[in-house]
């Protein structure tokens, strides 16, 4: 099909998701096949109706009569039950096949969004990302089930249906060429309207969870300043707003009843008032046998035929609503499952890290392409192996982006981030990101247990390890006061213990990876200066021929660095150890003077 949903064509939609089919294919297969022999069976039923009418009608003995109703009624009931039978069978198999295309559809998003760079995520919202990933994957769903239930049956239905009816009563066959085309266009007018409709309240779900989301993760910060109301009205309004243009949409898809009613109603008016009145005037008798051109089974048949045509169509509406509703999901997901990965792996990527020798040239950064302004501009830097280097300068001066390139988690926009004299981007990724650890300020602990948290640095760490890491991050002294130790379990988030143990407990896990490069992204700040001392103290004692980075507030946190670099505005202002920078850069100058006024020490 070469209509668009904006730059998404139906086949290429069609296409993505099917893929996710997969084991589930025999059960799709299997439940359109009940589905069409269930169709000739019921299609099949009215025609044996008709004739035993007929037959009942023009018997001249009671015991012909009872014969042909026993005979026509065995077969009836055997069609019935056979029929049923394909029923069940069908619902089984297409619930099956729903529910596994959901959950595959469910995995291959989440494996596509571990997948993704920071550039990628960026893109999509996490409360979008959510949305996607549950509500969007349900609607799919639904369609899906709907369309291999209905998307036979309705069109065989509809056919055989007509055929039937024509060959029944050609002389009322009209009736249907001025009912169906009317129904279908009303059916059709509405489902075209709606369309538009579910498209944007998918918008407005990403805004709802997005809401929902600031509001659990920003609860203290909600709770301190009394904002509880507030978040409330705000929920509401967005909750109201979404139920308002929901109802609006329903509403509207609630039209395809009434109207479908009122024309298979009207057509069986039509059908048995000049039926009955073709009956009554064209009958006649010949030899004792009566004659007409319309007979009574003939014309219950064609009542029969007309309700299945009418209520087909009303089948086609009902899957276009739901096509309607769904292909915005659609879309989204596909936006998500045909992602290209901003950052992946070259060819014959390099699977070794020797030193971890930092080198930036001539690096420059911006996040978008059409970005005005680069976050980072002509950035030159060397850093030895081992050494421990730390970076400073204000909000905004770009200190976290600079780190972030040397892991690729972003690829710069010009020049290289070499280590070990090799371009990043040659690296095996999982071999780069497990070579070049990184601690952030708000780094995240998972539900499960201590030691569970730490073996994520290193899945095979011993205890002795697990300790070893601890003592060095300042973190065994608090561990081995909590009941269970590094059994204790952390709930989600880390919500029971305090920000400087969490930060603790994540540079221990940074630790156990044993890194070639270790960067800490003011992962110090909420513990106190002698902690703080101690963990610089222990990473270059125990971990000598690691390279350090320490990108810190405090200018004490890194006052004993090999030197220091300090950021501002996305370019280097300058590079010294602690003395020369206090002599020579006067942004450096500022903060220590600031710093030391305030008793930031």
């Amino acid at each position: 099909m070469k209509k668009k949903v904006k730059d998404i064509t139906y086949k290429e939609i069609f296409k993505t998701l099917l893929k996710s089919v997969r084991e589930y294919k025999r059960e799709a297969l299997l439940s359109m096949f009940f589905i069409v022999l269930e169709a000739v069976i019921e299609c099949a039923m009215p025609f044996l109706m008709s004739n035993l009418i007929d037959t009942m009608q023009n018997s001249l003995t009671n015991e012909e009569m009872v014969r042909s109703v026993l005979i026509y009624s065995s077969i009836l009931v055997v069609m019935a039950f056979a029929s049923l039978a394909c029923g069940i069978l069908a619902g089984r198999m297409s619930a099956t096949a729903g529910v596994g295309f959901a959950s595959n559809l469910k995995e291959d998003l989440f494996k596509k969004i571990n997948t993704f760079s920071f550039q990628n995520i960026d893109k999509f919202s996490v409360s979008s990302l959510v949305t996607r990933q549950n509500s969007d994957v349900w609607f799919v769903q639904m369609c899906f089930t709907m369309l291999i239930r209905i998307c036979l049956r309705a069109p065989l239905m509809t056919i055989f249906s007509i055929v039937m009816a024509g060959i029944l009563a050609p002389h009322l066959f009209w009736i249907y060429f001025i009912t169906i085309p009317v129904l279908s266009l009303s059916l059709l007018a509405i489902a075209l309207k709606a369309m538009p409709m579910f498209r944007g309240i998918f918008q407005k779900y990403d805004k709802l969870n997005e809401s929902i989301e600031e509001n659990v993760r920003g609860i203290r910060v909600v709770k301190t300043y009394v904002r509880e109301e507030y978040e409330k009205e705000k929920f509401d309004t967005s909750s109201d707003n979404l139920a308002k243009n929901f109802i609006k949409a329903e509403r509207l898809v609630a039209l395809n009843s009434p109207i479908m009613q009122t024309v298979m109603y009207l057509s069986m008016f039509l059908i048995m008032m000049i039926g009955s009145s073709i009956i009554v005037k064209t009958t006649n008798i010949e030899g004792g046998i009566v004659v007409a051109d319309l007979t009574v089974g003939n014309l219950s048949s064609l009542i029969t035929y007309g309700a299945q045509i009418l209520m087909s169509i009303n089948m086609f509406s009902m899957i276009f609503v739901m096509f309607s509703m769904s292909i915005a999901s659609m879309k989204r997901i596909c936006e998500v499952l045909n992602e290209e990965p901003s950052i992946k792996n070259c060819d014959n990527p390099v699977t070794e890290m020797k030193n971890g020798e930092i080198e930036f040239k001539n690096v420059s950064f911006k996040y978008s392409a059409n970005a005005e302004k680069f976050a980072l501009e002509g950035v030159n830097l060397h850093i030895k192996p081992g050494q421990m280097v730390g970076i400073v300068g204000g909000t905004g001066s770009s200190k976290s982006t600079l780190v972030n390139l040397i892991s690729r988690f972003y690829d710069t926009s010009d020049g290289e981030v070499l280590v070990d004299g090799i371009n990043v981007k040659n690296y095996d990724l999982k071999v780069l990101r497990t070579n070049v650890s990184m601690v952030l300020q708000n780094n995240i602990l998972f539900s499960g247990t201590i030691a569970e948290n730490l073996r994520w640095g290193n899945k095979e760490a011993t205890d002795e390890e697990i300790k070893e890491a601890c003592d060095i991050a300042q973190a065994s002294s608090f561990v081995d006061g909590f009941p269970g130790k590094y059994d204790m379990m952390i709930q989600q988030g880390g919500i029971n213990v305090s920000g400087g143990q969490k930060q603790r407990l994540c540079i221990a896990r940074a630790i156990l990876k044993k890194p070639k490069v270790l960067i800490l992204d003011d992962s110090t700040s909420a513990v106190d200066t002698k902690t703080d001392a101690l963990i610089r103290k222990g990473l270059r004692e125990t971990l000598p021929n690691t390279t350090k980075i320490i990108i810190a507030q405090r200018l004490n946190s890194v006052q004993d660095a090999d030197f220091i670099v300090v950021m501002d505005d996305g370019k280097i202002n300058g590079i010294g150890t602690h003395e020369e920078l206090l002599k020579t850069n006067r942004i450096y100058q500022d903060i220590y003077e600031i710093q030391n006024r305030i008793g930031g020490k």
